[in-house]
């Protein structure tokens, strides 16, 4: 971290890192340059999981194939969602749901959804409209 040079934090982490997981962990990690395990990582929220180096090519292509098969219209305004809620009201951010939820309710990601998921008919095919 920038301390070992004597630089104060940059790149957004005094922002992000207090949120995702508290202040004194935070301090604490400027203040003493510690390196975290992937398990002490994982246990602070800062990583969703922990594969083995042997795993990690196929886990991450894995994934990306997953998200990449998703409703990318419905992802990208979820990310909003996310990104705005620490900033919001409850009231102001079930408002933002509701739009979102509207935009999504007129998308053509949502008919195949609700037509495959009502029909059975597998996985739908989402195309990110």
């Amino acid at each position: 971290m920038e301390s070992r040079i004597g630089a104060a934090p940059d790149g957004s982490s005094t922002y992000f890192l207090p949120r995702l997981i508290g202040y004194s962990r935070a301090m604490e990690l400027y203040l003493t340059n510690r390196a975290l395990s992937a398990r002490e990582a994982m246990e602070w929220g800062l990583v969703n999981r922990v594969v083995a180096d042997a795993e990690f090519a196929g886990a991450v292509s894995s994934l990306a194939r997953e998200l990449a098969r998703g409703p990318t219209f419905a992802y990208g305004l979820a990310k909003k969602l996310f990104l705005h809620s620490t900033q919001e009201s409850l009231e102001t951010q079930m408002e933002l749901e509701a739009q979102a939820i509207a935009a999504t309710g007129h998308s053509e990601d949502f008919k195949n959804g609700i037509a495959a998921f009502a029909g059975k008919l597998g996985p739908p095919e989402f195309k990110g409209r």
